[in-house]
């Protein structure tokens, strides 16, 4: 997936958002900047973006890894922070794995199973 990520270009393509759906846009900018604001919220600023962080490792955006690891850091973040917060998304994820895979045998059970005696 990073092949696909260019810092120096990509940003340019906004402009098919400002373009078509500059109302959308421009709610989303002004959402993003009141989650992400410095002051007035609960969870300190670097909280909020190692949880942001670990959301896109387990999403696998690597837009928002890029952005969230920097603005962690740039938060007050460190190297055992980072790791921290992709072990998190790394077992929610393989949490998911588990949970859901029960469901196959919670389906399996409701198969008919052919009778292969006759």
């Amino acid at each position: 997936m990073t092949d696909f990520l260019d810092r120096e270009h990509d940003k340019a393509f906004t402009k098919v958002y400002k373009q078509h759906t500059p109302d959308i846009l421009t709610a989303f900018v002004q959402f993003d900047e009141a989650v992400f604001r410095t002051e007035g919220r609960e969870i300190p600023l670097k909280y909020r973006e190692l949880i942001a962080l670990a959301v896109g490792i387990t999403t696998q955006c690597v837009y928002c890894i890029d952005a969230h690891s920097q603005r962690a850091v740039t938060a007050g973040a460190n190297d055992a922070e980072l790791a921290e917060a992709a072990w998190v998304a790394t077992a929610i994820r393989a949490g998911g794995g588990f949970a859901h895979g029960r469901l196959g045998f919670k389906f399996g059970a409701d198969a008919v199973v052919p009778d292969h005696t006759h």
